[in-house]
């Protein structure tokens, strides 16, 4: 299966206008400033993006990054224009078509951000096998990915990668595929439903299982949206699943607990994260108001007393008295349930 995918994404892809659905399309409006950034990007490089979400979180500079999957390098240029001159992109990909591309175009994005030198390393290889590479453990404080690991046949190994290789308090944060249930095994070796990311895409309960397992305690959903099947004879094979493109972030942390608990504990954000002034938006059932207390499990408050975002949080409370599950903590399919139709425009 992984020589299909090189060949889907080296060959018979030639651009974003190829793809069938818009699975691997990101739909959603960059703000400003990141629509700003994108404008810089080589030409080619965008033109071979074939991601599902906006994989860029808050307070990246000086970060060290590593994007799993990178293809031709749009998520990286983006990104070294964030982490900016103290940080560093290195991005992984095993389609020699797709890094031709973004190797070409180093020295481009160099001038363009006005740096002396390039902060971005591309590497060929494949993310099942990332020990075979050259990544430190434990050096990375962001890992990120963009509709690539449902192409991975053993996810759960490069769950367990990206943990070994996150710095403590780093984070996970990419954009995905799932489905609302297994794949069937037919599915899942159809060419065509692979490559569009379908057929190889995480049923959502074992994503969450494996991810706990690789050691991310607690995943959050950050964003998702229904995916839409426009081309009839793919919308044939697949029948009744349904699919979504989600957004998660996973922290590597101790102490994480596997439900939120509550301890009495809360916070109050200082609005003074790089372009959050009103509100951060940690995941997609926490979104923080600047200056207000804001009621915490124990998980949430190591998520932001013990990462890159400490220094912008008051934290009140402590662990000393313990009062049962956090208010609110359980979900069944964490996904929008609505389908709306969006098209199958890529950016």
């Amino acid at each position: 299966m992984l020589e299909n995918v090189r060949k889907y994404y080296g060959e018979t892809l030639t651009g974003s206008e190829d793809l069938q659905t818009n699975a691997c399309c990101t739909i959603e409006t960059p703000p400003l400033y990141i629509r700003q950034i994108l404008s810089e990007i080589h030409p080619e490089v965008t033109n071979r993006y074939y991601g599902c979400g906006l994989i860029v979180p808050e307070q990246l500079s000086g970060l060290n990054v590593l994007d799993l999957g990178c293809g031709a390098g749009r998520d990286c240029y983006l990104l070294s224009a964030l982490v900016g001159v103290n940080g560093t992109v290195t991005g992984v990909d095993m389609t020699p078509q797709q890094l031709a591309i973004a190797k070409r175009h180093i020295d481009y994005h160099t001038r363009q951000f006005k740096y002396s030198k390039p902060n971005v390393r591309f590497l060929q290889g494949n993310l099942e096998a990332l020990h075979l590479l050259d990544l430190d453990d434990a050096s990375f404080d962001l890992i990120v990915s963009n509709c690539v690991i449902n192409l991975c046949t053993d996810k759960a190994v490069v769950l367990r990668d990206a943990y070994r290789l996150l710095k403590a308090g780093g984070e996970m944060y990419f954009s995905d595929v799932y489905a609302d249930r297994r794949i069937p095994e037919s599915l899942a070796e159809d060419p065509d439903l692979y490559g569009e990311c379908l057929s190889g895409a995480f049923y959502w309960n074992d994503f969450l299982t494996s991810a706990k397992q690789a050691g991310f305690l607690d995943p959050r959903l950050v964003k998702d949206r229904p995916v839409q099947i426009e081309n009839p004879e793919l919308a044939e094979k697949t029948g009744a699943i349904k699919f979504h493109s989600a957004t998660y972030r996973l922290f590597k942390l101790d102490g994480l607990e596997p439900a939120c608990e509550d301890y009495g504990q809360a916070v109050i954000y200082k609005g003074t994260i790089d372009q959050q002034p009103h509100e951060f938006k940690l995941d997609k059932h926490h979104i923080l108001p600047a200056g207000k207390v804001f009621p915490v499990c124990g998980n949430t408050w190591r998520m932001l007393a013990d990462t890159r975002f400490k220094d912008h949080f008051e934290f009140i409370g402590n662990w000393n008295t313990h009062y049962g599950i956090f208010k609110g903590c359980g979900l069944s399919v964490p996904f929008t349930t609505e389908r709306t139709n969006t098209g199958t425009g890529c950016c």
